[in-house]
């Protein structure tokens, strides 16, 4: 074959012949890529077909002019470059459609006995994440809150943790820098000043939010102003990582910070509960509110630490993810206590701990995990007809 130059030609007949092939080809394998498909599809053979049908054959004779090599590979090149895309465009349509359907196909249900699990928002809406689902929204802030209970969840978990001024306020992270426009620990800064922080993700976050970090008292006093109060699970940060030597050091004043204002507030007692890995803190939590419960999260040495849950009297033990186990949940049932979940972000992930029959998920994405349930956002399930965790099973 000779080389390929600007001035060199193909035959008419040998042109023809190749764009015949080739689509002939084309038009085989895409009907042979979905066949079975549903009828009307987006992606059906039927379409399909049609798209890639034969085209029509190029204006070339032998008496017209010729067309250099180039050129025509060159047309030949965009023509199957537009097909391929529209062809990507299906497939990926359809592979997503399928997973949407795939997703919410199964919803779990609870088995017989067993109250429904309660959906609450951890840190709000979650964490920043790129995807599944895409969240721009810090962790514990006020608008993270909104989009939870907005997309129908029975109540929020939020992290707190005790200003220089003895203020609790909404921030998780153990420094400032790590997702702010701070430095230090909250306990170093004064509520005020906290306050001015701005929320700092990155791109593509920042594009999307403006967040700042507010204090607890703001956020009772938007929960107050709503029908029913939502459950509430209070997260406490007690760990001080800028005072290692006398870590809680500060946590009998953040016991008394939290019962002067779950008290001025009203918030009822029922729909609280209080989190923390330290147990002395339990222990000052059942004088400053009696009435109030209390859960003992375990994040290692379950087998050492799930004693100290029965015999501080706690209403609930807290797990994460990678601790949820039929065993770990069988032994707190066991123990008389209630179960509490946290993590759970993709379809699957959420099933497993479902399966686990918890009394509440503090999940990282709310409409995924209602959607596992079967619950419809409108009209959305009272949080007054869940249980509550006044009641051990």
């Amino acid at each position: 074959m000779p080389p390929l130059t600007a001035t060199s030609s193909w035959s008419v007949s040998g042109l023809n012949r190749l764009f015949s092939a080739i689509n002939s080809r084309t038009r085989s394998s895409i009907q042979a890529q979905y066949k079975g498909r549903r009828k009307g599809s987006a992606c059906s053979p039927r379409r399909e077909t049609a798209w890639v049908a034969k085209p029509k054959r190029l204006p070339i004779s032998r008496s017209s002019v010729k067309y250099s090599r180039s050129t025509m590979l060159k047309r030949y090149a965009v023509t199957v470059l537009a097909r391929r895309a529209n062809w990507l465009v299906c497939v990926l349509g359809g592979v997503l459609a399928g997973c949407s359907r795939h997703a919410g196909s199964g919803s779990t249900t609870v088995g017989p006995g067993h109250a429904p699990v309660r959906v609450i928002g951890h840190a709000g809406s979650g964490f920043f994440t790129p995807i599944n689902p895409f969240n721009p929204l810090p962790p514990s802030s006020l608008a993270g809150v909104a989009k939870a209970l907005g997309a129908g969840a029975d109540g929020v978990e939020v992290d707190v943790q005790l200003s220089q001024d003895s203020v609790p306020v909404l921030y998780h992270d153990a420094e400032l820098q790590s997702m702010t426009t701070g430095h230090g620990c909250v306990s170093q800064h004064r509520a005020a000043a906290l306050q001015q922080l701005s929320y700092r993700g990155g791109p593509p976050y920042d594009w999307f939010q403006q967040q700042r970090i507010a204090t607890l008292e703001q956020l009772l006093q938007e929960l107050s102003k709503r029908p029913a109060f939502p459950y509430l699970h209070l997260d406490l940060h007690e760990n001080d990582a800028c005072q290692p030597q006398q870590p809680h050091a500060r946590s009998p004043r953040l016991v008394r910070a939290l019962g002067r204002l779950l008290r001025q507030y009203q918030v009822p007692p029922e729909r609280v509960l209080i989190v923390t890995e330290h147990v002395p803190t339990l222990r000052q939590f059942k004088t400053e509110l009696p009435g109030v419960a209390l859960g003992l999260e375990i994040t290692d040495r379950f087998n050492e630490r799930l004693p100290l849950a029965a015999v501080e009297g706690v209403r609930a033990v807290v797990l994460p993810k990678r601790l949820a186990t039929p065993e770990h949940v069988a032994q707190v049932r066991s123990a008389g206590l209630q179960v509490v979940l946290f993590g759970g972000r993709s379809g699957k992930s959420i099933r497993r701990l479902l399966a686990l029959q918890p009394d509440a998920i503090e999940v990282d994405n709310v409409p995924q995990m209602l959607k596992q349930l079967g619950r419809n956002r409108s009209p959305r399930t009272n949080p007054a007809n869940a249980p509550n965790l006044t009641r051990v099973r």
